[in-house]
């Protein structure tokens, strides 16, 4: 199963946070419409992302609930009919919830880093050291993410633990 190393973190000022992350990875960023239905499931987590553009994913994944640096292991699928396959594991599974954001995506070596606002929550940050495999030292990809943390103006006490599911389901408000 493929590996990433991600992070999670509350952004108060998202357009500085735009900013640097656009003068790192010299590029704009990619706007990026997501709607993620997550459905019960007896471990890890699995959820619908639906791209708005008759294109999305099934993504199995498990990682800690934790802060800071975390493993992240995952499984994906592309799917052309987001609805249908909605309504198929709505029924088989049933829903635990819904996330919708717009995510703006940068790339800054091999780490994906999304300036995501998400509805009801508000702005976070996401990073993720992409190309993590068997034969690659988790080390060197937490201190990867590490590095983009402090050059991204990242504070600890910013990061947050779980999927915007769970703080959404906790009651979190957008601030």
């Amino acid at each position: 199963m493929p590996s990433n190393v991600e992070i999670k973190a509350k952004v108060s000022d998202p357009a500085r946070f735009a900013e640097k992350a656009a003068e790192l990875s010299q590029s704009e960023g990619t706007i990026i419409r997501q709607h993620d239905t997550f459905f019960n499931c007896s471990q890890g987590r699995l959820k619908l992302r639906d791209f708005m553009n008759e294109s999305g994913q099934l993504i199995f994944y498990e990682r800690p609930d934790t802060d800071g640096p975390k493993l992240s292991r995952y499984s994906i699928s592309p799917t052309s009919d987001p609805p249908s396959l909605r309504a198929v594991l709505s029924d088989a599974l049933g829903v635990k919830g819904e996330v919708r954001k717009e995510r703006r995506l940068f790339l800054i070596g091999q780490t994906r880093v999304h300036l995501d606002t998400v509805e009801g929550l508000g702005n976070y940050m996401e990073l993720e050291v992409v190309h993590l495999d068997f034969f690659c030292f988790v080390c060197f990809f937490l201190k990867v993410a590490e590095d983009l943390m402090e050059k991204l103006s990242v504070s600890k006490e910013s990061l947050v633990t779980g999927a915007y599911m769970d703080l959404l389901l906790q009651g979190h408000k957008e601030t």
